[in-house]
């Protein structure tokens, strides 16, 4: 009797600790799964390519019981200098970290700027609220004649020359929007074309000789 109550332990033994082991196991194979999902949130970042500015930094202060909580927004502008270009504005309890928070609201945004020869394809004015921008293409050698959060968007656009005015509004945000209104009612040549159905050969040619007429 002995000997069977020792083998009926021994292998109660050997059951637990197989159990124990495959509790161990399970934990292992569920982290190993986890592990790809957070080296892949480390690489997600903005892009390197991209150029930021800050526009504005502004800091506003709430009157609470124990005395005043500082907050920070920022105002960035992101671009490529080759066409591409966005704003973003970011809100935080430290700088850094507002400016952070604009710049990848910026470069989720970002639009295309139509140039041509180093400039814009034409005249046009942008509004938003209080703010109102006139650019008009230049020729080359002439350069950004803008000030301002205009012309930090501008030369991250990849503008080299281009004729701006401020016609209404100082407040660096309706600045910014006004701007932007203006590059995205930007059309080129070959949109136009294609929309009419004409033909883009010849096209400028004839306008410079109309023009000359």
């Amino acid at each position: 009797m002995s000997e069977e109550n020792t083998n009926e332990v021994e292998s109660t033994e050997s059951e637990s600790t197989d159990k124990k082991g495959k509790g161990r196991r399970g934990p292992q194979k569920g982290g190993d799964k986890k592990a790809p999902r957070q080296q892949a949130s480390q690489t997600d970042g903005p892009n390197v390519d991209l150029e930021e500015r800050v526009v504005a930094v502004n800091r506003v202060a709430k009157v609470v019981k124990g005395g005043r909580r500082f907050s920070f927004a920022a105002l960035i502008v992101v671009g490529d200098k080759n066409g591409k270009v966005g704003y973003g504005l970011g809100k935080a309890k430290e700088v850094p970290d507002a400016i952070r928070k604009a710049g990848q609201k910026a470069a989720k945004k970002m639009i295309q700027v139509p140039i041509e020869n180093g400039t814009i394809p034409h005249e046009i004015l942008g509004n938003f609220g209080a703010g109102k921008v006139l650019m008009k293409p230049a020729g080359e050698g002439t350069g950004i004649k803008a000030a301002g959060a205009c012309r930090s968007i501008l030369e991250l656009a990849g503008v080299r020359n281009v004729l701006t005015k401020s016609l209404r509004g100082s407040n660096p945000h309706n600045i910014v929007k006004a701007t932007f209104s203006a590059l995205k009612g930007l059309r080129s040549v070959e949109s136009i074309a294609a929309v009419r159905g004409v033909e883009t050969k010849g096209l400028r040619s004839r306008a410079k000789a109309k023009a000359k007429a």
